[in-house]
């Protein structure tokens, strides 16, 4: 199977970690030659509820024997793409109650985008730099990475950077801004968290000048930092907040919600402003509805908080410069790129999957399921620990 999947299947980097994949279930993936990994990674926050949770699968299942796609999105009433949307709106403030459903994260954002300038009337974004929103055309303009961005210029224009939690930056938020759209925390630039009320006074801005806040929740959001939504922490309610990863339990689905006057905007001058084909699918909808009930019902969420403080108190060491994020959306950092790279490949030998991430290369990404157990992480923390005896030893 590997010989096939790098001959046929198209590759994003030089070097795949090429896992062949038998089956997952719980905190574990396991392979076709029967080795057992545990996963502190959960699809790079994707599988909030583990794999193969079994709400999630029955959901699928029961959905899968009434029907499947049946109409593109947003001409026909379809159950499971209703009572998502609707008690998504129970549980996010008002005005945000309307929710328009997409394939992914990436294609919310661009979605967000379009809504934003559909709305207001203006042209210019502004970004913040080390963005990470997703990479179609649209994402990618929002991206101040130059060497990930200049091989596809040219993108979308009208579009500006700031520094997160740069607060000297807010005068650059004008009337001719459209809308403002930051990561509630920062993934890709190594899980910053804004400080000293920064997204308050981001919000304050946009308020004066009539721009929007957009905020992507796509990897903090369904209950991956202890509360549903990232933004509930920091007591600020965005215009727009977009969502993807975890709100699918495992599969692919993005959405972006805004209050129904805004939306509505969508639906005239043009008709079909945003459109999608399989947007809202009623199988995929099925899953992100039983994944929110689960989380909605459940203690995981808070759990998570208690987990944090678990790893927290287990990963101390010299090489560990300290840990970033909140919840289970958590990044080691190392002191350099290398020590990185040696825990997440070594780590994968002893049967632990870590992985990077996109910007800061001396981290390393700890994101396992919300339902991870604490004996899991303990063992998780043990191989990290042991290896990192081993590379202390070594330098």
């Amino acid at each position: 199977m590997k010989e096939a999947f790098l001959k046929y299947q198209a590759q994003t980097t030089p070097h795949p970690l090429a896992l062949e994949i038998s089956h997952a279930k719980g905190s574990y993936i396991y392979t076709v030659q029967g080795k057992k990994y545990l996963d502190f990674v959960a699809g790079v926050s994707a599988t909030s509820l583990g794999h193969c949770h079994p709400r999630v699968v029955s959901a699928i299942q029961e959905q899968t024997e009434k029907y499947l796609h049946v109409m593109v999105y947003g001409e026909y009433a379809q159950g499971p793409a209703v009572e998502l949307s609707k008690l998504l709106a129970s549980h996010l403030p008002a005005p945000l109650d309307k929710t328009y459903l997409t394939n992914s994260g990436t294609e919310a954002i661009e979605g967000a985008l379009k809504l934003a300038r559909r709305y207001t009337g203006r042209q210019e974004i502004i970004a913040a730099r080390d963005a990470y929103h997703g990479n179609t055309m649209g994402s990618l303009s929002l991206m101040s990475y130059e060497e990930r961005v200049k091989p596809f210029r040219p993108l979308i224009g009208m579009v500006s950077f700031i520094d997160y939690n740069a607060q000297e930056d807010l005068d650059k938020i004008t009337s001719a801004t459209a809308a403002v759209i930051l990561e509630t925390i920062q993934g890709g630039a190594g899980f910053i968290e804004p400080a000293d009320n920064y997204l308050q006074k981001v919000k304050q801005k946009c308020e004066e000048t009539g721009a929007l806040l957009i905020l992507d929740e796509i990897q903090p959001g369904f209950g991956r930092t202890g509360k549903l939504f990232g933004f509930e922490h920091y007591e600020v309610i965005p215009d727009i907040v977009v969502m993807g990863k975890g709100m699918g339990g495992g599969l692919p689905i993005g959405a972006f919600t805004a209050s129904g006057e805004m939306m509505d905007s969508l639906m005239d001058n043009p008709k079909l402003g945003h459109i999608t084909t399989f947007g809202g699918n009623p199988v995929i909808a099925a899953a992100a509805l039983a994944t929110l009930r689960e989380l909605t019902t459940s203690a995981l969420m808070a759990e998570a908080l208690e987990k944090e403080q678990f790893l927290r108190g287990l990963l101390v060491h010299p090489l560990i410069l300290e840990i970033r994020g909140r919840g289970l959306m958590l990044a080691i950092i190392t002191p350099s790129e290398d020590i990185a790279s040696s825990i997440i490949l070594k780590s994968q030998e002893k049967g632990l999957i870590l992985f990077w991430l996109l910007f800061e290369k001396k981290a390393v990404r700890l994101t396992p399921p919300l339902t991870i157990s604490i004996e899991e992480l303990k063992e998780g923390c043990g191989i990290i620990l042991d290896i990192l005896n081993d590379i202390k030893v070594q330098v």
